[in-house]
């Protein structure tokens, strides 16, 4: 009865998504005030009833009904709850079912909080998510629909959940993920609205910017729980292999970022009017790309959901009409919406331009290499071409190494003009510093030349010395320190977090990449190795029993200078349900290093090969990913997105509290 209600739910959300997408549009061309006023009432009902189909679905799992297909698929009885629970979204059905949900609720959500929105824009902006709820819905339906039942003989039990989505990172990391990737559909609906209204302006810049910082720093998160999730789950102490299913997430968020960056240029200066809504097109096609490739069986993934080529060719057909129809679109009436305001080859915006460039050039490079494999097997037929990771890293290092010269420079450039003077002003110890300090502090440190390392600190300090300079230029007339610290916007705090988290991340990536020590070696129990000044000891292993598998557990003393400083306990684990092996590893977190654990297959005389890394600074990948989500929180949290437009009368050129365009934040 509830997976039937479930199914039921599902048909009505559609039809209230049919009539979102339906009536405030007449009512938007009828200058009929009821029908767009619907747009609120229906956006909620949209949403209670794919949240209540989600319950359905939920309960369907955690009450181990295996008359319903999708759940004898994906659970099994001796599932933990947590991760029965999980499980909702562990296939391609119930996580299609976690996507339009996502959907419904940013719908909602504009619905909620844009009650300050002429109510023409947003009809128009809630008809358009509306459109997209229904081709997802549609497509669930009738070709992924997680209720169906297994009408004769359904299974006793379930096939169970795959071993590595029984993890606490299925549990955080697809829902990030996927609040990142439906969340530039709202930057797409504002889109799609401008170019009906042909009006861009400062206005529709400040709407659009929140909404899009919020989706950027959900993606953000998203991937970085990923990373995690894969750095200590797969049991292989990486972070990141350049996986197509990897790509497909890391490309939205880069031509996000340039979006991020494009509407701040948009809603101070006017200009990159086309360019902005290019790019928030871009953003939410890219993030329908991904889930193509993810959903039609072209990839083989852990995270891939390999489904029958026809529900493929589906999904293909909603990607084509969605970005072919937003482009033709666009074509007619880009024009419409070109800006006209001045600038120089100093100034911000030249400066921001140029890092979109360079963020929209890394995309179409990972595109290219992500795309090249499945091209070249459907023309050809030889299915044994992939690009790997010098690809990619040839591709993306240098043009990274570019933009973050650039970050910096255009963080401290003024708008319109900027006098080359005021940059060496600002900018030239703050090069000195970074250059010196970049080769100094690694060779004392290391005692070893190494070029990459010099370059990536003294990128990374770059930024750091960069934010602090443009703080002390910002504060130095305010009175003390704190009191010009308080006068500075939440939205320039925001970009400077931002900007720490990208300085953070770059020194966590290339030390921890060129500065880790692994070792797979054959130990037996009170055999050891030594890496630094660190001894690990094999002690042997111990089977234990686990609520659904069997495991053979090491257990691993650490010796740190010689005397006794942790255990270490990674797992062997033999499932059930399946059979099937997972490698657990058993990872100690520092601030400045890791010591990282697994076991591989047993030897013979109680000997086992044994997985022993060292990984310096690895944590610092996550804490600055999280400080860029943090910024982008930060900013949104700036009181010029919560003022009533009538209480505003900004003007392209000026900021929101009369100051000098120079002297505010841009990010």
């Amino acid at each position: 009865m509830i997976p039937e209600l479930g199914n039921f739910s599902l048909v009505l959300a559609l039809s209230l998504a049919v009539l979102l997408s339906v009536l405030p549009m007449v009512g938007v061309y009828r200058n009929n005030q009821l029908l767009m006023t619907l747009s609120r009432p229906l956006s909620s009902g949209l949403w209670v009833f794919m949240l209540l189909s989600f319950g359905c679905l939920a309960y369907a799992f955690l009450n181990d009904d295996f008359s319903v297909r999708y759940v004898a698929s994906n659970s099994n009885s001796l599932l933990p709850v947590y991760y029965k629970f999980t499980g909702v979204w562990g296939g391609h059905e119930g996580s299609l079912l976690l996507w339009v949900l996502m959907v419904a609720s940013w719908t909602y959500a504009v619905s909620l909080f844009s009650r300050n929105l002429p109510l023409d824009i947003l009809a128009r902006v809630l008809s358009v998510m509306g459109i997209i709820s229904v081709c997802f819905l549609v497509f669930m339906l009738f070709t992924s629909n997680p209720f169906d039942r297994l009408m004769l003989n359904p299974p006793a039990d379930g096939t169970d959940l795959n071993p590595l989505l029984q993890d606490f990172g299925l549990i955080v990391h697809p829902p990030m993920l996927y609040m990142g990737y439906v969340g530039f559909s709202v930057a797409y609906a504002f889109a799609i609205t401008a170019l009906l209204t042909g009006n861009l302006d400062a206005a529709w810049a400040r709407w659009t910017r929140p909404w899009t910082n919020a989706a950027w720093a959900f993606l953000t998160i998203g991937i970085a729980l990923g990373s995690w999730w894969a750095y200590y789950e797969l049991g292989w102490g990486g972070w990141w292999f350049w996986d197509p299913t990897e790509n497909v997430a890391f490309m939205p968020w880069l031509v996000g970022t340039a979006l991020i960056h494009s509407l701040a240029v948009t809603e101070k200066r006017g200009v990159f009017k086309s360019w902005t809504v290019l790019l928030a097109i871009a953003a939410f096609s890219l993030s329908l790309l991904g889930t193509f490739i993810i959903r039609s069986g072209l990839i083989t993934s852990v995270h891939a959901f390999a489904v029958d080529p026809e529900r493929g060719l589906v999904l293909l057909a909603i990607l084509l009409v969605v970005i072919g129809a937003s482009l033709f679109l666009y074509a007619l009436r880009a024009p419409v919406v070109k800006g006209t305001a001045s600038y120089t080859i100093t100034s911000r915006e030249l400066f921001l331009l140029v890092n979109n460039i360079l963020l929209v050039v890394s995309t179409a490079g990972i595109l290219l290499g992500t795309l090249y494999p499945l091209i070249h097997e459907a023309v050809t037929g030889d299915a044994n071409v992939s690009v790997g990771a010098p690809y990619f890293n040839t591709i993306f290092l240098p043009l990274m190494a570019l933009l973050v010269v650039f970050l910096t420079v255009g963080s401290i450039s003024r708008w319109k003009k900027t006098s080359v003077a005021y940059l060496k002003q600002q900018l030239a110890k703050v090069a000195i510093a970074s250059v010196l300090l970049g080769i100094v502090v690694p060779l004392a440190i290391t005692q070893e030349v190494n070029v990459p390392i010099f370059l990536a600190v003294a990128l990374a300090l770059w930024i750091i010395l960069g934010i602090a300079r443009d703080i002390q230029t910002k504060t130095a007339n305010k009175g003390s320190f704190i009191s010009g610290l308080k006068s500075l916007s939440l939205s320039y705090c925001g970009m400077q977090t931002a900007h720490l988290g990208m300085a953070v991340i770059i020194l966590g990536i290339c030390l921890t990449s060129h500065y880790s020590v692994e070792r797979d070696v054959r130990l037996a129990p009170g055999q050891g190795i030594e890496i630094g000044s660190y001894e690990f000891i094999f002690q042997g292993v111990e089977r234990v029993q686990g609520p659904n598998y069997q495991a053979d557990a090491g257990e691993v003393t650490v010796l740190k200078n010689g005397a006794s400083y942790l255990t270490l306990r990674p797992e062997k684990r033999t499932y059930f349900a399946t059979g099937s092996v997972q490698t657990e590893a058993d990872i100690d977190v520092g601030f400045t290093r890791d010591l990282f654990a697994a076991l591989g297959d047993p030897r013979g005389e109680d000997a086992w090969v044994v997985r022993i890394h060292l990984k310096p600074f690895v944590f610092w990948i996550w804490l600055g990913a999280f400080l860029m989500a943090g910024g982008g929180v930060i900013a949104i949290c700036d009181r010029r997105y919560r003022v009533r437009e009538s209480a505003r009368k900004d003007v392209p050129g000026q900021t929101t509290d009369g100051l000098d365009p120079s002297l505010t934040g841009a990010s």
